[in-house]
């Protein structure tokens, strides 16, 4: 009896179990609607612009994952992940990772030669129009609409560079480019082959198309340390000189240098041919430096030391130190009040109120915060805004006055690299280069991601783009492009 009754107690657990939901197994039917959706939505995250860097695809997805393997979708079958030691060939996660990223630029260089993309959903040329025909669309908006059409139809070419080296433009990298004020000059830092760096200026007034022909003017002036940062100086006019700090290297300490734009070859402007000033500061430990155009600091410049802050005026010699908490990466001075803002890597922004010395605690005169690195710190016109960027991929917009972050830009990538902002109000348009090496534009208005440019080099930590945006690129006469400067090339996206 008892025997019967445990029999008929299994039977009905058995039995409960097999109509629990959470146990029944689906029918093929089911089984292929569920995939039919797991697939569709695949393919509506690879259809988007920004680069995806996940490590697994939607071939692999439908297989179970395997400790230590990898499966690889196109050879349908499993490789065992090996470490990264000094195998032959070791199949490791990141180089997959490079292998997927590297064919998902290929893909999106191919998509950009063949099609056109539309910075926003339904909005072409024609519809604008339309809708400004019926009354829509103001003005300011229609502007700002046929500017990011613009924008999405810029095509990518090729710069030919010009000097009277031909043999150093085809070993030396660009490190960095600096556009100046009226972007008709170009100063670049290339990497010499056998180590140190190079500078020169790129004259711009020549890149007309089709031919986008330009000359670099170059100089003996040469150095084995690392450029930590770099500005144009306005000292006996504008953009007379270019300011850099550089590192200290063995017994050599550290410097910030003011180097004459007049030193290369017919690179200044036309009417101006005044004897520039080499000048040569002991900074030691410079991380960033930044030149006043403020009147009440005239012919100053200032650097971001480790945990200080250093006011140096060229013409006196004058300095003034102001205490941090932290290292200082990211300077630029307020044109119509003295005030300096600074980043750190605290993810502290302060501003420095020049008219209160270093005496105190006066001198700060507002405070932001990030969780991160702060990378970049760009002041709006109107002087009542503030961007920047940090370690973390985070880009903020700032109300100065209610010291509150107002907007966001997504999809930046960054991690450690210090990596510049470029704002340009003008154009409605937030340029800014990521570590994964895709040059990314939005709108300023509402953070809109209008357009994600890949890299024409494969991506790689020595090979992140330095770019250049102007609505004037070579002088007032210019069209609006960007600039685009990776290993030996330079290259051109202007309106078509």
């Amino acid at each position: 009896m008892n025997k019967n009754s445990w029999q008929s107690r299994r039977r009905h657990g058995r039995g409960s179990h097999q109509q629990n939901p959470w146990f029944r197994l689906r029918d093929p039917e089911d089984r292929s609607h569920s995939q039919a959706a797991q697939s569709a939505q695949d393919s509506s995250h690879g259809d988007d612009e920004s680069p995806s860097t996940s490590s697994g695809t939607a071939g692999a997805s439908s297989v179970p994952e395997l400790p230590g393997f990898y499966f690889d979708p196109e050879k349908k079958r499993y490789f065992r992940l090996l470490p990264g030691h000094n195998n032959c060939n070791p199949l490791t996660k990141e180089s997959i990772r490079q292998k997927e990223m590297e064919s998902k630029r290929l893909r999106l260089l191919e998509e950009e030669d063949k099609q056109k993309k539309i910075a926003r959903m339904g909005f072409n040329a024609s519809s604008m129009l339309r809708k400004s025909q019926l009354g829509f669309l103001n003005v300011t908006n229609y502007c700002h609409l046929a500017h990011e059409l613009r924008l999405s139809c810029m095509e990518r070419k090729k710069v030919q560079i010009r000097s009277l080296d031909p043999s150093a433009l085809a070993s030396d990298r660009f490190n960095l480019i600096l556009a100046d004020t009226n972007s008709d000059r170009l100063f670049t830092v290339n990497d010499v082959k056998v180590g140190g760096s190079k500078y020169g200026i790129i004259n711009l007034q020549s890149l007309k198309t089709p031919t986008l022909k330009v000359f670099m003017h170059e100089n003996l002036y040469f150095t084995n340390r690392k450029v930590n940062s770099v500005c144009w100086a306005s000292l006996n006019h504008l953009d007379s000189h270019i300011l850099l700090c550089l590192m200290g290297l063995a017994e050599t300490p550290g410097c910030a240098t003011l180097l004459p734009a007049s030193l290369f070859v017919n690179s200044h402007p036309a009417g101006i041919d005044r004897p520039g000033m080499l000048c040569s500061f002991r900074i030691p430990g410079a991380w960033s430096c930044a030149w006043s155009l403020n009147i009440q600091a005239n012919n100053c410049f200032s650097t971001g030391l480790s945990r200080r802050v250093l006011l140096t005026n060229v013409v006196t010699g004058h300095r003034q130190s102001f205490g941090t908490n932290s290292d200082v990466l990211a300077q630029q001075f307020a044109l119509m009040v003295p005030l300096l803002f600074n980043g750190c890597r605290s993810g502290e922004i302060f501003a420095i109120d020049l008219r209160c010395g270093n005496q105190g605690k006066e001198w700060k005169a507002t405070r932001l915060f990030h969780d991160s690195a702060v990378t970049s710190v760009r002041i709006l016109q109107d002087e009542q805004y503030l961007m920047a960027s940090d370690m973390a991929g985070k880009i903020k917009l700032w109300d100065l006055r209610t010291t509150k972050c107002i907007r966001q830009y997504e999809g930046h990538v960054n991690e450690y690299a210090y990596l510049p902002l470029h704002v340009h109000e003008e154009e409605g348009v937030l340029v800014a280069v990521g570590q994964d090496c895709y040059t990314r534009i939005w709108s300023l208005h509402d953070a809109h991601l209008l357009r994600t440019i890949p890299s024409p080099y494969p991506a790689s930590k020595a090979d992140i783009p330095s770019v250049a945006f102007s609505s004037r690129l070579g002088g007032s006469r210019g069209a609006p492009g960007l600039l685009m400067a990776v290993g030996q090339d330079l290259y051109c996206y202007s309106y078509s």
